[in-house]
């Protein structure tokens, strides 16, 4: 299964993504454990960041609300921002970032 553009999953294919039986994820929901998303017809449905919450990695949006509040030094905040918007670009897939030698020193 091609993961890489998706950002809703149909339960199969979560189940599928993080290696549980479908029946545990419908256990997990009842039990509050990983709640489902539900759609206007009460299926269930997972997204990416549930996905990210699974496997223990803090959304990068959630990462960027923290640093911003731990940081004084406004070129710091400058600086993270430039390298937490080039990670939520890698995150959404949509470039890649590269260093160059100019961004190291």
């Amino acid at each position: 299964m091609n993961t890489s553009n998706i950002t809703n999953y149909k339960l199969k294919d979560f189940s599928e993504l993080i290696g549980v039986l479908g029946k545990t994820l419908q256990r997990w929901d009842r039990e509050g454990t990983l709640k489902a998303n539900r759609t206007p017809t009460d299926r269930r449905y997972y997204t990416y960041d549930q996905y990210l919450q699974f496997k223990g990695v803090q959304p990068i949006d959630t990462i960027m609300k923290i640093i911003y509040e731990d940081i004084s030094d406004e070129s710091k905040i400058q600086r993270i921002k430039e390298v937490l918007s080039h990670a939520k670009e890698l995150q959404d897939g949509n470039k890649s970032y590269r260093r160059t030698e100019s961004q190291n020193q």
